[in-house]
């Protein structure tokens, strides 16, 4: 009796583990080397199905640049802030193409992976990570490419002069790049599980918002009425930021920077929220 009678201290207390706040990063952390797998996966899998291999990671800048030349630079003639225009286009087209690419991929984690996601437990956002840490492989590659580009034309004695000192900038540029691209394209994703349609115009969608980002155009020739609002779009502040360390070059100002920062951190603690919410039931929706 006296051993019955003291279990009656215990109590079992169960509560829901769907709050937006019971996000678990440190279960992230835990799970690192499954990150690990599944980028070295990814980059294996693309170099093998394509005969020239990670080639195509530089033709395509090398494509997007020419185009982009000849359409604004040569025939629209639009200004490139002094810059001379393959290496203003290559620079924007190299930012924007690990942006869009990420986005994409990242808005169809739950869509493309229910299989996966089916069959054993991890946490659903390792696959978004690994998807935006394989797509800085290819944006290394094509900053490898742009060195090269710009040795040439310093060479042949272009007023290409970038301040050593910027470059400490880098990090953190590619820093918010790859937390905005995960967030925007998680946010997406949580929204695709349900509303299939959004996947179709998502694609339209990213190209009307390259020309909302300085990729083609610079910064520069925004009304200066508009351009803080236009600023706030963490892309153009990013390009703004890249150019800035390569050609010492930028109308940015320091509260530009802080609002920039704080309109990703937004995207992303929604995307967060959102993704998980949706992690735990998604596969009753796809």
């Amino acid at each position: 009796m006296g051993e019955s009678k003291s279990l009656d201290h215990y109590e079992i207390l169960i509560t829901p583990e769907n709050k937006w706040y019971d996000i678990n990063l440190s279960e992230i952390f835990g799970y690192r080397y499954l990150i690990w797998l599944f980028v070295k996966r990814d980059f294996v899998t693309f170099y093998k199905q394509t005969i020239l291999g990670p080639v195509w990671y530089l033709l395509q800048p090398v494509f997007t640049t020419g185009v982009f030349t000849i359409v604004f630079g040569a025939i629209a003639r639009v200004p490139t802030d002094g810059i001379n225009p393959i290496l203003f286009y290559f620079s924007g087209s190299v930012i924007w193409g690990y942006f869009s690419e990420t986005l994409l991929k990242n808005s169809n984690t739950f869509t493309q992976n229910a299989a996966l996601f089916g069959k054993v437990y991890f946490p659903r956002l390792v696959v978004a990570i690994s998807t935006t840490l394989i797509f800085y492989v290819r944006l290394f590659l094509q900053f490898g490419l742009l060195a090269i580009i710009f040795l040439v034309f310093f060479l042949r004695g272009e007023a290409v002069q970038p301040k050593l000192i910027n470059f400490l900038l880098l990090p953190l540029i590619l820093l918010q790049l790859g937390l905005f691209s995960l967030g925007a394209g998680i946010l997406i994703s949580s929204f695709t599980t349900k509303y299939k349609d959004l996947a179709f115009v998502l694609g339209f969608g990213i190209q009307l918002f390259m020309y909302a980002s300085p990729i083609v155009y610079p910064a520069s020739i925004v009304p200066k009425n508009y351009l803080d609002l236009y600023l706030l779009n963490p892309i153009a502040s990013i390009v703004e930021q890249f150019r800035f360390v390569l050609f010492n070059t930028s109308i940015l100002e320091a509260y530009h920077f802080a609002y920039s920062w704080l309109a990703t951190l937004l995207i992303l603690l929604l995307g967060l929220i959102a993704f998980h919410k949706v992690e735990k039931n998604f596969m009753d929706t796809i």
